[in-house]
């Protein structure tokens, strides 16, 4: 099954949200073989996501049964979400109940043929999608403004990618994470994937960060571990969550983008000083969320860094010609190779029958160092470097100075 979730304990809740809806693992595939029953194997679906049982439960089924969903924001702009719809012309939609009226113009005369958990699936009018056997998944490569431009997913990299993060972290069936990066963005479905294949108890929401709800849920459920964006950890040290009491709050993880040298310290301080661990990581949509991680026994010491390449995945890097770099302490475009690396891109319909065009291995586009013992540094964008009088220069490192 799908994570391995019928390896799990039974009766043990695997997701909680903001309206106290709890499911065991058990829920989880009693829903998966209701699905099997209502929604045609190999059609495409459009997902509204929310950060909520239902959602989770959707997609869940979907990836067990074979049914390829593109993960959206429910609240996406109404053009984009037209705009979409146009495009790839999906067979089913699937959004929350109450946002069903709301969306009728869109789907016209299609009918709701299943209701559960909060969300409803209605069944259009569409010619059958032809995508290839092992496209399992769709997300934009914009999780923010939902873009057209899409990353095919394999079944196999979310499998891998949620085993070795799990790995990394060591994770256990005890997690309780608080969850409240979308699902529909990459990092936000990686909380997700790499607790439930441990048969850990995801708690889900849709408040953020300045709600005193927020603090609550974390307190009431005594959340284990939190994974944020850099934007989050600013708001975290406006807040003085540094001097909160969080006992159960064990493992800060940062990604999506990177901290400031000073950020960066206070939070490997503040886990250093408190008995926590500060992870850093570092991935891409186009690697199933993430395929770097700082120790958080470097932290201290390796400060800005994304540290060292996920089990099964090797970092490496170019030379502007494209030429793998051998030297250990060298400079260039930051590569991965891996797994986890996902099928490549589809800006249409037709696109989804390609089969894997990056073959394991994905260039960023990040221009990284990488020191002596192997840790690995961003600099800049490739497209933020300019030639000055035949010197590389980096305009992110000028905006910095």
């Amino acid at each position: 099954m799908f994570l391995t979730l019928e390896k799990q304990k039974k009766d043990n809740v695997a997701l909680i949200d903001d309206d106290n809806n709890r499911v065991t693992y058990k829920n989880i595939i009693d829903f998966c073989h209701e699905y099997n029953k209502t929604v045609k194997k190999r059609s495409l679906l459009f997902l509204l996501c929310e950060n909520t049982v239902g959602a989770v439960m959707n997609y869940i089924a979907c990836l067990e049964n074979g049914i390829i969903p593109l993960l959206l924001n429910a609240l996406i702009d109404e053009e984009l979400l037209e705009e979409l719809y146009q495009k790839y012309k999906p067979q089913y939609l699937c959004m929350p109940a109450k946002m069903v009226n709301k969306r009728k113009d869109l789907f016209g005369n299609g009918r709701i043929i299943m209701e559960l958990y909060r969300y409803s699936i209605v069944e259009v009018d569409t010619v059958e999608c032809l995508m290839h056997e092992k496209l399992a998944l769709l997300m934009s490569t914009s999780g923010s403004t939902g873009s057209s431009k899409l990353v095919r997913y394999s079944r196999k990299n979310l499998e891998v990618n949620a085993k070795n993060v799990a790995k990394v972290f060591e994770w256990t069936e005890k997690e309780k994470p608080i969850c409240d990066l979308p699902m529909n963005y990459t990092m936000g479905l990686n909380v997700i994937n790499s607790h439930l294949i441990v048969g850990a108890t995801v708690v889900l929401t849709e408040y953020n960060l300045m709600r005193p709800e927020y603090w609550k849920i974390v307190k009431q459920e005594q959340c284990t571990n939190f994974t944020g964006v850099p934007f989050s950890y600013s708001v975290l040290a406006k807040l003085g969550a540094d001097k909160m009491e969080l006992p159960y709050l064990m493992t800060l993880a940062e990604g999506g983008g990177s901290l400031s040298e000073n950020e960066f310290k206070m939070w490997a301080e503040y886990a250093s000083r408190n008995g926590k661990r500060f992870f850093a990581t570092f991935g891409t949509t186009e690697t199933s969320a993430r395929m770097a991680y700082l120790p958080p026994s470097l932290a201290m010491e390796k400060t800005g860094s994304i540290g060292i390449a996920i089990p099964e995945g090797e970092l490496f890097l170019l030379d502007e010609d494209g030429k793998e770099i051998k030297e250990i302490e060298a400079q260039g475009e930051l590569g991965y190779r891996g797994p986890n690396v996902t099928m490549g891109y589809a800006v249409c319909r037709d696109e989804l029958r390609l089969g894997d065009v990056f073959c394991g291995e994905y260039h960023t586009g990040d221009i990284a160092k990488r020191d002596k013992d192997g840790c690995y540094f961003i600099i800049g964008r490739k497209s933020r470097f300019i030639k000055l009088l035949g010197m590389r220069v980096s305009l992110d490192e000028c905006e910095k100075l």
